[in-house]
């Protein structure tokens, strides 16, 4: 066997070892992810109301206002109610619905705002063993019912945004989970903020994504630096060989 041939099937041998033993991200097939969500609503911000009445801080249901005095009537009320989940990388997947009540309340027994907290936890893959949490601050606007026009005694709910996009890592390569707020319409319509009747109620879904981030955008491990670098000794030489022959 010639020098040459022995030190280029050897040289390539390395390469391509190095390659094998520290492994090589997979394009192709996608990762999977399932759990579950919860929400429950932290305490809330009278504002200038002077005798604000409210009762479920941390639960899912968020309740204001005092009733008493109007028949068949009942408080304001906003409820997040949480899903399970089961989405591959990319795609947009539910993780709630939120339900607004606007009830009929005396005036100063409101609340200005109340913060809601969504924790979206894991199930699988189990090694992504970490909670996500996001906070949401709604804003209450209760309109004083002053008009026979029930257009202008309608309520409103104003939600902030939620931009955070924690990462985690699983298998190797790093992904990002995003929230994209509040969708009506089945899905055609962002919402951040809720205009409802006197005595009615609206619900929205909310929805999540998870995002592989592009090797580009990640630090090659040490050990494929390596593999990389014997493979382009072997290609170079392999250049010079062709070139004597």
């Amino acid at each position: 066997m010639k020098l040459s041939s022995f030190f280029n099937t050897n040289l390539l041998s390395l390469a391509v070892g190095i390659l094998s033993a520290i492994g090589v991200p997979n394009q192709v097939e996608a990762a999977v992810f399932s759990g579950e969500v919860s929400g429950i609503w932290k305490q809330p911000q009278p504002g200038i109301n002077t005798k604000p009445v409210y009762s479920g801080v941390g639960t899912n249901a968020f309740s204001w206002g005092d009733p008493t005095r109007f028949k068949n009537a009942s408080a304001n009320q906003l409820v997040f109610e949480g899903s399970s989940f089961s989405a591959d990388t990319g795609s947009l997947f539910k993780i709630g619905y939120l339900t607004y009540r606007n009830g009929t309340v005396l005036l100063d027994t409101s609340v200005e705002s109340v913060p809601l907290n969504l924790k979206l936890s894991f199930n699988k893959p189990p090694e992504v063993n970490q909670d996500f949490n996001y906070d949401y601050e709604f804003y209450l606007e209760n309109v004083p019912n002053l008009s026979d026009n029930p257009e202008l005694n309608a309520d409103f709910v104003f939600v902030t945004k939620n931009n955070a996009k924690p990462s985690f890592v699983y298998g190797g390569n790093t992904y990002t989970l995003s929230l994209t707020g509040f969708i009506q319409d089945n899905g055609k319509t962002n919402v951040s903020e809720f205009r409802v009747l006197e005595g009615e109620k609206t619900t929205a879904a909310i929805f999540a994504r998870i995002n592989k981030v592009s090797l580009s955008k990640q630090v090659p491990e040490p050990g494929f630096l390596l593999g990389l670098s014997a493979l382009g000794i072997y290609l170079v030489a392999q250049k010079k060989i062709n070139k004597t022959n």
